[in-house]
């Protein structure tokens, strides 16, 4: 039996989508996971204009969203920006 890998890349085709699911992968304060997940939109969106979009390379482009590095701030504004979204500062709830 042939099974394929699950690609969340293929389910988001809607904004509101996109948007709750990196909320989502914020919330979990791993930078890792967040950094996938963007990767995962920016697969969605095409890495090619991604790349266009941001001026990254598509191969710096794929490093900062592999999960495996600590990408700049910038580099992470930049891809948000490309995927028409950006990074939001609130008051959490107090213990």
């Amino acid at each position: 039996m042939n099974m394929q890998e699950f690609d969340v890349s293929k389910y988001l085709d809607d904004e509101e989508i996109i948007t709750e699911y990196l909320k989502s992968a914020l919330e979990e304060n791993d930078t890792q996971f967040f950094m996938q997940a963007l990767g995962n939109v920016a697969k969605a969106r095409g890495m090619t204009q991604i790349s266009k979009d941001t001026g990254l390379g598509r191969a710096s482009l794929y490093k900062a969203v592999s999960g495996n590095n600590q990408p700049k701030l910038a580099t992470v504004n930049k891809i948000l920006h490309a995927v028409g979204l950006s990074l939001t500062v609130e008051k959490t709830a107090s213990t």
